[in-house]
């Protein structure tokens, strides 16, 4: 299937966006839909990926949550982050076997995405050496980046700072990185930015960079394909 399916979803709280990506996660093991993008962005919140330790999280679970920032644990790679309103997060669920099944190839084309994307908005990007995510020449780290693979299908993904109040950064160890530095879209131009804009590139970009053709789905479509799928497959023990 050549075909990216990118669906924009809006604001969609951390725990229901995974919900979300273990379903389509099946479909796409199945073969029952292409390759996916979801593009979204979520309420506050702390995720704490496998190799995420306490000390990243220095002001203790309850300080956060008196901000008004959720905490929650999850199954994708990588350390402690934030996700935020005004921040594009990217979700791509994607079969490796036209990759060579090999993850790195994998992140080396999503780091190359988000450089591209952020060229295009006349922000430069560069990786460093020993270090994760996709950073500014003054480096300052201004997109993440966190996936999880399972029967060569992958979850998670990306999440670059648009728009969002990078505050909250402030108050862990992001990354598990001492002293970084994070920036955003908006603070690098010195003005907010259109984020369903900069999606559009995103999306464009994925699409190129992954050999993908993008076509846009809404969410209702999606779910809509999902039920009929679920639907066929209880009915297909009485048409044996």
């Amino acid at each position: 299937m050549d075909e990216v399916w990118t669906v924009r979803a809006g604001q969609v709280p951390y725990e229901e966006a995974r919900d979300a990506q273990k379903r389509l996660e099946v479909a796409r093991q199945a073969g029952e839909v292409p390759d996916l993008l979801l593009l979204l962005e979520h309420p506050p919140v702390y995720t704490r990926g496998r190799r995420s330790t306490p000390d990243e999280l220095p002001m203790g679970e309850e300080w956060y949550r008196m901000q008004g920032i959720e905490l929650t644990d999850t199954d994708r790679g990588g350390r402690v982050t934030y996700h935020g309103p005004g921040q594009l997060v990217g979700y791509p669920i994607v079969s490796l076997k036209r990759y060579g099944d090999d993850v790195h190839e994998y992140i080396r084309r999503m780091e190359q995405v988000i450089i591209a994307a952020l060229a295009d908005w006349s922000v430069d990007a560069e990786l460093v050496e020993g270090l994760t995510g996709v950073w500014t020449p003054q480096k300052r780290k201004v997109a993440s980046i966190g996936v999880h693979v399972n029967r060569g299908v992958t979850t998670h993904g990306l999440a670059i700072n648009v728009n969002n109040d990078l505050q909250p950064f402030e108050w862990i160890v992001p990354c598990g990185i001492e002293s970084c530095r994070m920036t955003s879209v908006a603070r690098e131009l010195g003005a907010e930015q259109d984020l369903d804009g900069f999606a559009t590139t995103v999306r464009d970009r994925f699409g190129e960079v992954y050999e993908r053709t993008p076509v846009e789905v809404t969410a209702d479509e999606l779910s809509e394909r999902l039920l009929d799928l679920e639907a066929l497959a209880g009915a297909a023990p009485a048409l044996r």
